[in-house]
Protein backbone atom coordinates (compact mmCIF):
# COMPACT_ATOMS: atom_id res chain seq x y z
CA UNK A 1 0.00 0.00 0.00
CA UNK A 2 2.85 2.13 -0.06
CA UNK A 3 3.29 5.06 2.46
CA UNK A 4 -0.62 4.35 3.32
CA UNK A 5 -1.29 2.28 6.17
CA UNK A 6 -4.55 0.84 6.60
CA UNK A 7 -3.79 -0.95 9.92
CA UNK A 8 -1.07 -1.19 12.10
CA UNK A 9 0.59 -4.58 12.37
CA UNK A 10 -1.29 -7.51 13.76
CA UNK A 11 -2.30 -6.71 18.01
CA UNK A 12 -4.53 -8.89 19.98
CA UNK A 13 -6.65 -6.68 22.07
CA UNK A 14 -6.00 -7.27 25.70
CA UNK A 15 -8.62 -9.47 27.28
CA UNK A 16 -8.89 -8.51 30.98
CA UNK A 17 -11.14 -5.40 30.52
CA UNK A 18 -14.78 -5.72 30.53
CA UNK A 19 -15.30 -6.11 26.45
CA UNK A 20 -12.79 -5.99 23.21
CA UNK A 21 -13.33 -3.51 21.08
CA UNK A 22 -11.83 -2.92 17.55
CA UNK A 23 -12.72 -1.51 14.13
CA UNK A 24 -14.23 -2.33 10.49
CA UNK A 25 -11.71 -0.12 8.40
CA UNK A 26 -9.70 -2.29 6.56
CA UNK A 27 -7.61 -5.63 7.23
CA UNK A 28 -8.49 -6.03 11.03
CA UNK A 29 -5.80 -7.92 12.77
CA UNK A 30 -6.48 -11.56 13.43
CA UNK A 31 -8.41 -12.87 16.62
CA UNK A 32 -10.32 -9.17 16.57
CA UNK A 33 -14.09 -8.41 17.03
CA UNK A 34 -15.83 -6.11 14.25
CA UNK A 35 -16.31 -2.45 16.26
CA UNK A 36 -18.84 -2.32 18.86
CA UNK A 37 -21.52 -0.54 17.83
CA UNK A 38 -22.56 0.92 21.55
CA UNK A 39 -23.70 4.04 22.57
CA UNK A 40 -21.33 5.24 25.85
CA UNK A 41 -24.42 4.62 28.30
CA UNK A 42 -24.33 1.19 27.42
CA UNK A 43 -20.79 0.49 27.58
CA UNK A 44 -20.80 2.30 30.69
CA UNK A 45 -22.65 0.12 32.11
CA UNK A 46 -21.22 -2.52 31.02
CA UNK A 47 -17.76 -1.55 33.09
CA UNK A 48 -19.95 -0.48 36.21
CA UNK A 49 -21.24 -4.39 36.34
CA UNK A 50 -18.30 -5.68 35.52
CA UNK A 51 -16.25 -3.93 38.30
CA UNK A 52 -18.88 -2.95 40.89
CA UNK A 53 -16.73 -2.55 43.93
CA UNK A 54 -13.39 -1.64 42.06
CA UNK A 55 -12.89 2.57 42.61
CA UNK A 56 -13.73 4.20 39.45
CA UNK A 57 -13.58 8.04 40.44
CA UNK A 58 -10.87 9.63 42.70
CA UNK A 59 -10.06 12.85 44.04
CA UNK A 60 -6.54 11.92 46.06
CA UNK A 61 -6.53 15.64 47.59
CA UNK A 62 -9.80 15.59 49.05
CA UNK A 63 -12.57 13.16 50.82
CA UNK A 64 -13.55 11.96 47.26
CA UNK A 65 -13.59 8.37 45.82
CA UNK A 66 -16.22 6.54 44.13
CA UNK A 67 -16.27 2.60 43.12
CA UNK A 68 -18.25 1.96 39.85
CA UNK A 69 -21.35 0.78 41.27
CA UNK A 70 -21.40 4.42 43.41
CA UNK A 71 -20.75 6.17 40.28
CA UNK A 72 -23.61 4.36 38.10
CA UNK A 73 -25.82 5.64 40.80
CA UNK A 74 -24.53 8.80 40.55
CA UNK A 75 -24.62 8.93 37.13
CA UNK A 76 -28.06 7.53 36.64
CA UNK A 77 -29.50 9.87 39.10
CA UNK A 78 -28.43 12.88 37.57
CA UNK A 79 -28.90 11.62 33.95
CA UNK A 80 -32.99 10.93 35.36
CA UNK A 81 -32.67 14.79 37.12
CA UNK A 82 -32.10 16.62 33.97
CA UNK A 83 -34.56 14.51 32.03
CA UNK A 84 -37.24 15.81 34.92
CA UNK A 85 -35.84 19.27 34.00
CA UNK A 86 -36.64 18.86 30.31
CA UNK A 87 -33.55 18.27 28.75
CA UNK A 88 -34.14 16.56 25.74
CA UNK A 89 -32.58 14.08 22.84
CA UNK A 90 -29.90 15.76 21.15
CA UNK A 91 -29.73 18.78 23.45
CA UNK A 92 -26.80 20.72 23.85
CA UNK A 93 -25.44 20.99 27.53
CA UNK A 94 -22.07 22.81 27.72
CA UNK A 95 -19.67 22.85 30.76
CA UNK A 96 -17.86 25.50 31.45
CA UNK A 97 -15.49 24.23 34.56
CA UNK A 98 -12.21 22.73 35.98
CA UNK A 99 -11.97 19.28 36.62
CA UNK A 100 -14.33 19.65 39.60
CA UNK A 101 -15.95 16.05 40.99
CA UNK A 102 -19.08 16.05 39.38
CA UNK A 103 -17.49 17.13 35.80
CA UNK A 104 -17.50 13.13 34.89
CA UNK A 105 -20.77 12.34 36.33
CA UNK A 106 -21.94 14.98 34.09
CA UNK A 107 -20.21 13.09 30.82
CA UNK A 108 -22.08 10.06 31.28
CA UNK A 109 -25.41 11.69 32.65
CA UNK A 110 -25.54 13.55 29.35
CA UNK A 111 -24.87 10.53 27.26
CA UNK A 112 -27.22 8.42 28.93
CA UNK A 113 -30.19 10.19 27.40
CA UNK A 114 -29.13 11.32 24.10
CA UNK A 115 -27.68 15.23 24.85
CA UNK A 116 -24.42 16.36 23.41
CA UNK A 117 -21.89 17.62 26.13
CA UNK A 118 -20.36 20.76 24.71
CA UNK A 119 -16.90 21.57 26.59
CA UNK A 120 -15.55 25.17 27.35
CA UNK A 121 -12.24 26.13 27.63
CA UNK A 122 -11.50 27.39 31.22
CA UNK A 123 -9.73 29.97 29.55
CA UNK A 124 -12.31 31.42 27.88
CA UNK A 125 -13.30 35.05 28.55
CA UNK A 126 -16.77 36.99 28.22
CA UNK A 127 -16.63 37.75 24.40
CA UNK A 128 -15.45 34.29 23.67
CA UNK A 129 -18.20 32.66 25.64
CA UNK A 130 -20.81 34.98 23.67
CA UNK A 131 -19.44 33.61 20.56
CA UNK A 132 -20.00 29.88 21.82
CA UNK A 133 -23.41 30.26 23.13
CA UNK A 134 -24.42 31.39 19.77
CA UNK A 135 -22.80 29.70 17.25
CA UNK A 136 -23.36 26.38 19.18
CA UNK A 137 -27.21 27.65 19.35
CA UNK A 138 -26.81 25.88 22.94
CA UNK A 139 -29.78 24.88 25.26
CA UNK A 140 -27.82 24.33 28.46
CA UNK A 141 -24.74 25.05 30.42
CA UNK A 142 -23.22 23.96 33.24
CA UNK A 143 -20.77 26.65 35.43
CA UNK A 144 -18.37 26.91 38.31
CA UNK A 145 -17.40 29.79 40.30
CA UNK A 146 -14.30 30.65 38.21
CA UNK A 147 -10.96 30.02 37.31
CA UNK A 148 -8.14 32.80 38.57
CA UNK A 149 -9.38 36.22 37.17
CA UNK A 150 -12.63 35.36 35.45
CA UNK A 151 -15.61 34.85 37.81
CA UNK A 152 -17.84 32.81 35.59
CA UNK A 153 -20.96 33.68 37.39
CA UNK A 154 -20.75 37.30 36.73
CA UNK A 155 -19.78 36.55 33.48
CA UNK A 156 -23.09 35.06 32.94
CA UNK A 157 -25.07 37.26 34.43
CA UNK A 158 -23.47 40.02 32.40
CA UNK A 159 -24.28 37.81 29.30
CA UNK A 160 -27.90 36.75 30.40
CA UNK A 161 -28.76 39.54 32.79
CA UNK A 162 -32.60 37.90 32.66
CA UNK A 163 -31.19 35.23 35.09
CA UNK A 164 -31.79 37.45 37.89
CA UNK A 165 -35.31 38.40 36.97
CA UNK A 166 -36.75 35.22 35.34
CA UNK A 167 -38.27 32.39 37.15
CA UNK A 168 -35.78 29.33 36.89
CA UNK A 169 -37.68 27.44 33.76
CA UNK A 170 -38.95 29.94 32.26
CA UNK A 171 -35.47 31.80 31.35
CA UNK A 172 -35.97 33.86 27.88
CA UNK A 173 -32.87 35.66 26.71
CA UNK A 174 -33.04 37.80 23.21
CA UNK A 175 -29.75 37.14 22.77
CA UNK A 176 -29.35 33.82 23.52
CA UNK A 177 -32.97 32.54 21.76
CA UNK A 178 -31.95 28.73 21.91
CA UNK A 179 -30.73 28.84 26.08
CA UNK A 180 -33.22 27.76 28.17
CA UNK A 181 -31.38 26.63 31.58
CA UNK A 182 -27.68 27.43 33.29
CA UNK A 183 -26.85 25.63 35.79
CA UNK A 184 -24.34 25.08 38.71
CA UNK A 185 -21.74 22.14 38.71
CA UNK A 186 -21.83 22.06 42.68
CA UNK A 187 -24.19 22.49 45.92
CA UNK A 188 -23.94 26.35 45.40
CA UNK A 189 -27.24 28.06 44.92
CA UNK A 190 -27.30 31.32 42.81
CA UNK A 191 -30.13 33.52 41.56
CA UNK A 192 -31.65 32.06 38.27
CA UNK A 193 -29.30 29.00 38.23
CA UNK A 194 -30.19 25.27 39.19
CA UNK A 195 -27.97 23.95 41.83
CA UNK A 196 -26.68 20.21 41.12
CA UNK A 197 -28.74 18.78 44.35
CA UNK A 198 -31.94 20.68 42.85
CA UNK A 199 -31.46 18.65 39.71
CA UNK A 200 -30.52 15.34 41.42
CA UNK A 201 -33.70 15.60 43.46
CA UNK A 202 -35.92 15.45 39.96
CA UNK A 203 -34.78 12.10 39.31
CA UNK A 204 -38.06 11.02 41.17
CA UNK A 205 -40.15 12.62 38.76
CA UNK A 206 -38.77 10.06 36.27
CA UNK A 207 -39.65 6.66 36.02
CA UNK A 208 -37.17 3.67 35.16
CA UNK A 209 -39.25 2.53 32.12
CA UNK A 210 -38.93 6.59 30.49
CA UNK A 211 -35.52 6.74 31.79
CA UNK A 212 -35.24 3.10 29.44
CA UNK A 213 -37.24 4.73 26.64
CA UNK A 214 -34.94 7.50 26.39
CA UNK A 215 -31.87 5.02 26.10
CA UNK A 216 -33.41 2.88 23.42
CA UNK A 217 -33.75 6.04 21.62
CA UNK A 218 -30.02 6.24 21.01
CA UNK A 219 -27.94 5.29 18.12
CA UNK A 220 -23.79 4.90 18.47
CA UNK A 221 -23.74 7.27 15.67
CA UNK A 222 -25.09 10.37 17.29
CA UNK A 223 -23.24 13.16 18.48
CA UNK A 224 -22.44 12.63 22.05
CA UNK A 225 -19.49 15.40 22.37
CA UNK A 226 -19.03 18.84 20.73
CA UNK A 227 -15.48 20.16 21.67
CA UNK A 228 -14.75 24.06 20.19
CA UNK A 229 -10.98 23.73 18.67
CA UNK A 230 -8.85 26.09 20.59
CA UNK A 231 -9.09 28.66 17.93
CA UNK A 232 -5.38 29.35 17.96
CA UNK A 233 -6.07 30.49 14.21
CA UNK A 234 -9.98 31.87 13.14
CA UNK A 235 -12.10 32.07 15.16
CA UNK A 236 -13.27 28.30 16.89
CA UNK A 237 -15.09 25.26 15.25
CA UNK A 238 -17.27 23.28 17.15
CA UNK A 239 -16.23 19.89 16.58
CA UNK A 240 -18.94 16.60 16.48
CA UNK A 241 -17.89 13.63 17.51
CA UNK A 242 -20.30 10.16 18.25
CA UNK A 243 -20.79 7.74 20.71
CA UNK A 244 -18.65 5.35 18.03
CA UNK A 245 -16.25 8.03 17.39
CA UNK A 246 -14.74 8.25 21.17
CA UNK A 247 -15.68 4.95 22.60
CA UNK A 248 -13.70 3.17 20.06
CA UNK A 249 -10.96 5.57 19.91
CA UNK A 250 -10.29 4.89 23.90
CA UNK A 251 -10.75 1.49 23.96
CA UNK A 252 -7.60 1.33 21.73
CA UNK A 253 -5.62 4.75 23.49
CA UNK A 254 -6.44 2.43 26.82
CA UNK A 255 -5.01 -0.83 24.79
CA UNK A 256 -2.21 0.33 23.85
CA UNK A 257 -1.22 1.25 26.76
CA UNK A 258 -2.07 -2.15 27.66
CA UNK A 259 -4.46 -0.87 30.45
CA UNK A 260 -6.88 -3.03 32.70
CA UNK A 261 -9.17 -2.64 35.99
CA UNK A 262 -5.80 -3.46 37.56
CA UNK A 263 -4.39 0.10 37.05
CA UNK A 264 -5.16 3.44 38.01
CA UNK A 265 -4.35 6.83 35.74
CA UNK A 266 -3.71 9.69 37.08
CA UNK A 267 -5.34 12.70 34.82
CA UNK A 268 -4.14 15.80 35.89
CA UNK A 269 -4.99 17.31 32.11
CA UNK A 270 -7.73 19.16 31.43
CA UNK A 271 -11.23 17.22 30.70
CA UNK A 272 -12.68 19.63 28.78
CA UNK A 273 -9.55 18.84 26.29
CA UNK A 274 -9.53 15.31 24.15
CA UNK A 275 -6.95 14.70 26.26
CA UNK A 276 -9.20 14.52 29.35
CA UNK A 277 -12.36 13.31 28.14
CA UNK A 278 -10.79 10.81 25.87
CA UNK A 279 -7.59 9.75 26.31
CA UNK A 280 -8.33 9.69 29.94
CA UNK A 281 -11.97 8.74 30.61
CA UNK A 282 -13.16 6.69 27.55
CA UNK A 283 -9.80 4.73 27.78
CA UNK A 284 -10.16 3.96 31.29
CA UNK A 285 -13.93 3.31 30.91
CA UNK A 286 -12.74 0.50 27.81
CA UNK A 287 -10.71 -1.30 30.47
CA UNK A 288 -12.32 -0.46 34.13
CA UNK A 289 -9.39 1.40 35.28
CA UNK A 290 -9.34 3.86 37.89
CA UNK A 291 -9.60 7.61 37.26
CA UNK A 292 -7.41 9.55 39.55
CA UNK A 293 -8.63 13.16 38.82
CA UNK A 294 -7.16 16.33 40.05
CA UNK A 295 -9.42 19.65 39.70
CA UNK A 296 -6.18 21.39 37.88
CA UNK A 297 -2.56 20.59 37.11
CA UNK A 298 0.02 21.25 39.92
CA UNK A 299 2.84 19.44 39.90
CA UNK A 300 3.34 18.33 43.78
CA UNK A 301 -0.56 17.70 43.82
CA UNK A 302 0.27 15.67 40.89
CA UNK A 303 3.09 13.68 42.82
CA UNK A 304 1.22 13.79 45.94
CA UNK A 305 -1.69 11.57 44.09
CA UNK A 306 0.52 9.43 42.27
CA UNK A 307 2.29 8.06 45.53
CA UNK A 308 -0.88 8.06 47.60
CA UNK A 309 -3.42 6.41 44.97
CA UNK A 310 0.04 3.98 43.91
CA UNK A 311 -1.01 5.42 39.58
CA UNK A 312 0.50 3.24 37.25
CA UNK A 313 -0.45 5.49 34.82
CA UNK A 314 0.52 9.30 34.31
CA UNK A 315 -1.04 11.77 31.51
CA UNK A 316 0.45 14.85 30.18
CA UNK A 317 1.81 17.87 27.63
CA UNK A 318 5.63 18.09 27.98
CA UNK A 319 5.79 21.16 30.05
CA UNK A 320 4.03 18.84 32.77
CA UNK A 321 6.36 16.24 33.02
CA UNK A 322 9.23 18.81 32.74
CA UNK A 323 7.71 21.24 35.66
CA UNK A 324 7.53 17.36 38.31
CA UNK A 325 10.87 16.26 36.76
CA UNK A 326 12.51 19.80 37.67
CA UNK A 327 10.42 20.34 41.01
CA UNK A 328 12.63 20.74 44.18
CA UNK A 329 10.69 18.16 45.82
CA UNK A 330 11.14 15.69 43.06
CA UNK A 331 12.79 13.57 45.03
CA UNK A 332 10.70 13.11 47.88
CA UNK A 333 8.18 11.30 46.62
CA UNK A 334 7.71 7.58 45.16
CA UNK A 335 6.83 7.09 41.76
CA UNK A 336 7.89 3.41 41.61
CA UNK A 337 4.32 2.18 40.75
CA UNK A 338 4.46 4.04 37.77
CA UNK A 339 4.52 2.04 34.59
CA UNK A 340 2.98 3.85 31.59
CA UNK A 341 0.78 6.70 30.57
CA UNK A 342 0.72 9.24 27.75
CA UNK A 343 2.72 12.12 26.55
CA UNK A 344 0.95 14.20 23.90
CA UNK A 345 -0.28 17.74 23.04
CA UNK A 346 3.13 18.89 21.63
CA UNK A 347 6.50 17.41 21.02
CA UNK A 348 8.03 15.68 23.44
CA UNK A 349 11.66 16.28 23.53
CA UNK A 350 13.60 13.39 23.72
CA UNK A 351 15.48 13.99 27.09
CA UNK A 352 12.24 14.64 28.51
CA UNK A 353 11.17 11.23 27.50
CA UNK A 354 14.45 9.53 28.71
CA UNK A 355 13.61 11.10 32.06
CA UNK A 356 10.19 10.12 32.45
CA UNK A 357 11.43 6.57 31.86
CA UNK A 358 14.82 6.09 34.11
CA UNK A 359 13.72 8.91 37.02
CA UNK A 360 9.51 8.40 36.89
CA UNK A 361 9.74 4.65 35.69
CA UNK A 362 7.57 5.23 33.19
CA UNK A 363 9.22 2.43 30.80
CA UNK A 364 5.94 1.58 29.05
CA UNK A 365 5.27 5.78 28.04
CA UNK A 366 3.12 6.31 25.20
CA UNK A 367 3.31 9.36 22.45
CA UNK A 368 -0.19 9.92 21.03
CA UNK A 369 -0.99 12.42 17.81
CA UNK A 370 -3.98 13.55 16.31
CA UNK A 371 -6.10 16.16 16.51
CA UNK A 372 -10.26 16.64 18.00
CA UNK A 373 -11.50 16.68 14.78
CA UNK A 374 -10.12 12.21 14.65
CA UNK A 375 -11.51 11.52 18.31
CA UNK A 376 -8.98 12.03 18.64
CA UNK A 377 -5.80 9.38 18.12
CA UNK A 378 -4.59 8.57 14.88
CA UNK A 379 -1.55 7.34 15.98
CA UNK A 380 0.25 5.75 19.19
CA UNK A 381 3.62 4.06 19.89
CA UNK A 382 2.78 0.86 22.40
CA UNK A 383 3.37 0.02 25.33
CA UNK A 384 5.99 -2.80 24.67
CA UNK A 385 8.33 -0.47 21.75
CA UNK A 386 11.54 -2.14 22.13
CA UNK A 387 13.17 0.47 20.52
CA UNK A 388 13.74 3.65 22.91
CA UNK A 389 14.95 5.68 20.13
CA UNK A 390 11.16 5.48 18.29
CA UNK A 391 9.25 5.80 21.06
CA UNK A 392 11.44 9.50 21.65
CA UNK A 393 11.28 10.64 17.87
CA UNK A 394 8.36 9.45 16.56
CA UNK A 395 4.47 9.33 16.98
CA UNK A 396 4.07 5.68 16.43
CA UNK A 397 1.79 3.40 14.04
CA UNK A 398 -1.55 3.82 12.99
CA UNK A 399 -3.97 2.10 15.57
CA UNK A 400 -5.54 -0.64 14.26
CA UNK A 401 -7.80 -0.31 11.82
CA UNK A 402 -7.43 3.26 11.31
CA UNK A 403 -5.89 4.86 7.97
CA UNK A 404 -3.30 7.38 7.39
CA UNK A 405 -1.48 8.59 4.95
CA UNK A 406 1.16 11.44 4.26
CA UNK A 407 -0.04 13.63 1.34
CA UNK A 408 1.57 16.03 -0.92
CA UNK A 409 -0.11 19.63 -0.46
CA UNK A 410 0.81 20.49 -3.38
CA UNK A 411 -0.29 17.36 -5.98
CA UNK A 412 -2.78 15.74 -3.42
CA UNK A 413 -0.97 12.30 -3.88
CA UNK A 414 -0.25 9.97 -1.36
CA UNK A 415 3.89 10.27 -1.17
CA UNK A 416 6.54 7.22 -0.39
CA UNK A 417 7.94 6.46 2.48
CA UNK A 418 10.62 8.87 4.22
CA UNK A 419 9.31 12.07 1.81
CA UNK A 420 7.04 14.64 3.83
CA UNK A 421 3.58 15.77 3.13
CA UNK A 422 0.80 16.57 5.33
CA UNK A 423 -0.97 13.93 7.85
CA UNK A 424 -4.16 12.58 6.91
CA UNK A 425 -6.48 9.99 8.11
CA UNK A 426 -9.67 7.98 7.89
CA UNK A 427 -12.11 5.65 9.34
CA UNK A 428 -13.98 5.64 12.64
CA UNK A 429 -12.57 7.80 14.17
CA UNK A 430 -13.33 11.21 11.96
CA UNK A 431 -15.52 14.30 13.16
CA UNK A 432 -19.28 13.81 12.18
CA UNK A 433 -18.44 17.54 11.20
CA UNK A 434 -18.40 21.53 12.60
CA UNK A 435 -21.24 22.51 13.60
CA UNK A 436 -23.48 24.41 11.14
CA UNK A 437 -19.77 24.76 9.26
CA UNK A 438 -20.26 23.13 5.95
CA UNK A 439 -17.37 24.81 3.94
CA UNK A 440 -15.20 24.45 7.04
CA UNK A 441 -16.20 20.52 7.46
CA UNK A 442 -15.71 20.30 3.73
CA UNK A 443 -11.97 22.07 3.50
CA UNK A 444 -10.95 19.71 6.55
CA UNK A 445 -12.24 16.52 5.15
CA UNK A 446 -11.96 16.55 1.53
CA UNK A 447 -13.76 14.16 -1.07
CA UNK A 448 -12.14 11.21 -1.16
CA UNK A 449 -12.53 10.95 2.91
CA UNK A 450 -9.40 12.05 4.27
CA UNK A 451 -9.38 14.58 6.90
CA UNK A 452 -6.48 17.09 6.49
CA UNK A 453 -4.55 17.41 10.09
CA UNK A 454 -2.40 20.72 8.65
CA UNK A 455 0.33 18.93 10.19
CA UNK A 456 4.23 17.83 8.12
CA UNK A 457 5.03 14.59 9.04
CA UNK A 458 7.00 11.43 7.53
CA UNK A 459 6.43 7.52 7.37
CA UNK A 460 9.50 4.92 7.89
CA UNK A 461 9.44 1.90 5.66
CA UNK A 462 8.23 0.24 9.14
CA UNK A 463 4.78 2.31 9.20
CA UNK A 464 6.05 4.66 11.98
CA UNK A 465 5.31 8.50 11.91
CA UNK A 466 7.18 11.78 12.71
CA UNK A 467 5.54 15.08 13.20
CA UNK A 468 8.37 17.49 11.74
CA UNK A 469 6.11 20.83 11.75
CA UNK A 470 2.82 22.66 10.80
CA UNK A 471 2.72 23.84 7.45
CA UNK A 472 2.34 27.40 8.58
CA UNK A 473 5.07 26.20 10.87
CA UNK A 474 7.77 25.70 8.04
CA UNK A 475 9.95 28.56 8.03
CA UNK A 476 11.26 29.12 4.62
CA UNK A 477 14.93 31.00 4.58
CA UNK A 478 16.12 31.50 1.24
CA UNK A 479 14.13 28.48 -0.67
CA UNK A 480 15.25 26.13 2.42
CA UNK A 481 12.73 24.23 4.39
CA UNK A 482 13.20 24.34 8.15
CA UNK A 483 11.35 21.89 10.44
CA UNK A 484 10.93 24.17 13.94
CA UNK A 485 10.93 20.33 15.71
CA UNK A 486 14.14 19.64 14.08
CA UNK A 487 16.38 22.77 16.00
CA UNK A 488 14.03 22.55 18.82
CA UNK A 489 14.68 18.79 19.87
CA UNK A 490 18.53 19.59 18.66
CA UNK A 491 18.70 22.25 21.49
CA UNK A 492 16.80 20.19 24.10
CA UNK A 493 20.83 18.43 24.68
CA UNK A 494 22.06 21.88 25.42
CA UNK A 495 22.96 22.10 29.02
CA UNK A 496 20.78 24.29 30.78
CA UNK A 497 18.05 24.57 28.56
CA UNK A 498 14.26 23.68 29.87
CA UNK A 499 12.23 24.15 26.85
CA UNK A 500 12.47 25.95 23.92
CA UNK A 501 10.09 27.20 21.21
CA UNK A 502 11.68 27.99 17.39
CA UNK A 503 9.54 30.31 14.48
CA UNK A 504 10.29 32.53 11.63
CA UNK A 505 10.88 36.11 11.26
CA UNK A 506 10.07 37.94 8.63
CA UNK A 507 13.62 38.99 6.24
CA UNK A 508 14.31 40.98 3.72
CA UNK A 509 16.98 39.12 2.40
CA UNK A 510 15.86 35.79 3.21
CA UNK A 511 12.74 35.26 3.32
CA UNK A 512 12.42 34.16 6.80
CA UNK A 513 15.05 33.80 9.83
CA UNK A 514 15.13 31.65 12.30
CA UNK A 515 14.52 32.32 15.97
CA UNK A 516 13.98 30.98 19.28
CA UNK A 517 12.34 31.72 22.60
CA UNK A 518 14.45 29.80 25.64
CA UNK A 519 13.01 29.03 28.82
CA UNK A 520 16.18 28.12 30.74
CA UNK A 521 16.49 25.64 33.70
CA UNK A 522 16.72 27.56 37.58
CA UNK A 523 20.02 28.94 38.05
CA UNK A 524 21.35 28.39 34.35
CA UNK A 525 22.91 31.74 32.94
CA UNK A 526 23.10 31.87 28.95
CA UNK A 527 23.21 34.80 26.42
CA UNK A 528 22.35 34.68 22.83
CA UNK A 529 25.45 33.91 21.46
CA UNK A 530 25.71 30.89 23.67
CA UNK A 531 22.99 29.22 21.87
CA UNK A 532 24.14 29.80 18.21
CA UNK A 533 28.11 28.50 19.34
CA UNK A 534 26.26 25.50 20.30
CA UNK A 535 24.57 25.40 16.79
CA UNK A 536 27.66 25.99 15.12
CA UNK A 537 29.25 22.98 13.52
CA UNK A 538 26.62 20.71 14.39
CA UNK A 539 23.29 22.01 12.33
CA UNK A 540 23.30 23.47 9.04
CA UNK A 541 23.90 27.10 9.14
CA UNK A 542 20.96 28.58 8.02
CA UNK A 543 18.95 26.44 11.44
CA UNK A 544 20.94 28.13 13.55
CA UNK A 545 18.71 30.71 15.44
CA UNK A 546 19.45 33.57 13.92
CA UNK A 547 17.65 35.64 16.81
CA UNK A 548 16.72 34.37 20.51
CA UNK A 549 14.84 35.30 23.53
CA UNK A 550 14.78 34.37 26.73
CA UNK A 551 11.35 33.88 28.39
CA UNK A 552 10.06 32.63 31.38
CA UNK A 553 6.92 30.59 29.59
CA UNK A 554 5.72 30.45 26.18
CA UNK A 555 1.76 31.10 25.63
CA UNK A 556 -0.57 28.40 26.08
CA UNK A 557 -4.08 26.97 25.26
CA UNK A 558 -5.52 25.81 29.07
CA UNK A 559 -4.81 22.56 26.96
CA UNK A 560 -1.57 22.95 26.99
CA UNK A 561 -0.63 23.08 23.20
CA UNK A 562 2.14 26.08 22.59
CA UNK A 563 0.55 29.30 20.72
CA UNK A 564 3.03 29.21 17.82
CA UNK A 565 1.36 32.04 16.50
CA UNK A 566 1.81 34.72 19.23
CA UNK A 567 5.09 33.36 19.49
CA UNK A 568 5.39 34.64 15.54
CA UNK A 569 3.61 37.90 16.46
CA UNK A 570 6.22 38.64 20.12
CA UNK A 571 9.21 37.86 17.05
CA UNK A 572 8.11 40.62 14.73
CA UNK A 573 7.64 43.18 17.83
CA UNK A 574 11.30 42.13 19.04
CA UNK A 575 13.22 42.23 15.96
CA UNK A 576 11.25 44.89 14.01
CA UNK A 577 14.39 45.60 12.12
CA UNK A 578 14.68 41.71 11.16
CA UNK A 579 13.49 42.47 7.37
CA UNK A 580 15.98 44.98 7.13
CA UNK A 581 18.78 42.88 8.22
CA UNK A 582 21.23 41.51 5.75
CA UNK A 583 23.13 38.50 5.65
Amino acid sequence: MGALTVASPAMTAPTQGPFDLSVSMGPLPEGVEAIRELTLGEAFDTTAAAFPDQDAVVYADRNYRLTWRQFKEDVDRLARGLMGLGVAKGEKVAVWATNVPHWVTLQFATAQIGAVLLTINTNCKSAEIDYLLRQSETENIYIVDGVRDTDFVATLYELVPELRTQPRGELRAPRYPHLKRVLFLGPEKHRGIYAMPEVMALACTVTEEEYRDRQRQLSCRDVVNMQYTSGTTGFPKGVQLTHRNILNNGYWIGANQSLSSRDRVCIPVPLFHCFGCVLGVMACLNHGSTMVILEKFDPVNVMMSVERERCTALYGVPTMFIAVLEHPLFAKFDFSTLRTGIMAGSPCPAKTMSECVERMHMHEVTICYGLTESSPVMTQTRFDEPDMARKCSTVGRALPGVEVAVISPETGQIVPPDQPGELCCRGYLNMSGYYNLPAETAACIDPNGWLHSGDIGIMDAQGYYRVTGRLKDMIIRGGENIYPKEVEEFLHSMEGISDIQVVGVPSRTHGEEVAAFVVLKAGATLVEADIQDFCRGKIGRHKIPRFVAFVSSFPMTASGKIQKYKLREQAVELWPGAAKVEA
